[in-house]
């Protein structure tokens, strides 16, 4: 033989339900839409909890794609210069004062082609991180700038090289530590 009685709240309606509970009835409840219920920082995850709906600042947003815009414009002029850097020297030497021509044209011409793409390579790491970061809604600015410098500091390194073996170059040096 089986208990037959009701459960708890079987045979109360809903609106009896609710105020033996407390609460006011269904007609007084105001519905609020579901977006209006989440805090804002939650608004702006996507639908698995992450963050990759999130947009930056609008500032930061300008200020990081102006920054790679420009850095694309240099790279490209700088780069091609690079190409025939036994002539970017000679204007070098000329600029700082220093008789006679550039003449390490074999190292000139490898290590341009290098510090070229050096530079190629790390505008696209820099782009590359940047975009990632602003897709993460992530404050961005500064990388586009810290990219240039680590990129500049190589690519410096890059142009020393045949500078530095270079006779008229060296002759000069020779001359300013000599007194």
């Amino acid at each position: 033989m089986t208990d037959q009685r009701p459960q708890y709240g079987e045979l109360a309606t809903p609106e009896e339900q609710r105020r033996a509970a407390g609460l006011p009835p269904l007609d007084e409840v105001v519905i609020v839409p579901p977006a209006a219920t989440f805090p804002p920082a939650a608004q702006t995850e996507g639908p698995t909890g992450d963050s990759s709906t999130k947009r930056s600042h609008p500032l930061d947003r300008f200020a990081t794609i102006a920054m790679l815009a420009y850095g694309l414009i240099n790279i490209v002029v700088t780069g091609l210069s690079y190409l025939d850097l036994p002539s970017v020297m000679n204007q070098t030497m000329k600029i700082l004062g220093i008789e006679g021509e550039f003449t390490n044209f074999a190292q000139g011409k490898t290590w341009g082609m290098i510090a070229a793409i050096v530079l190629v390579v790390g505008w696209s790491i820099t782009a590359a991180l940047s975009i990632r970061r602003l897709r993460r809604g992530r404050i961005t600015w500064w990388l586009p700038i810290v990219g240039a410098i680590i990129t500049m500091g190589v690519v410096s390194v890059c142009i020393a090289v045949p500078m530095m073996s270079d006779p008229a170059f060296v002759a000069h040096l020779d001359q300013m530590t000599s007194p």
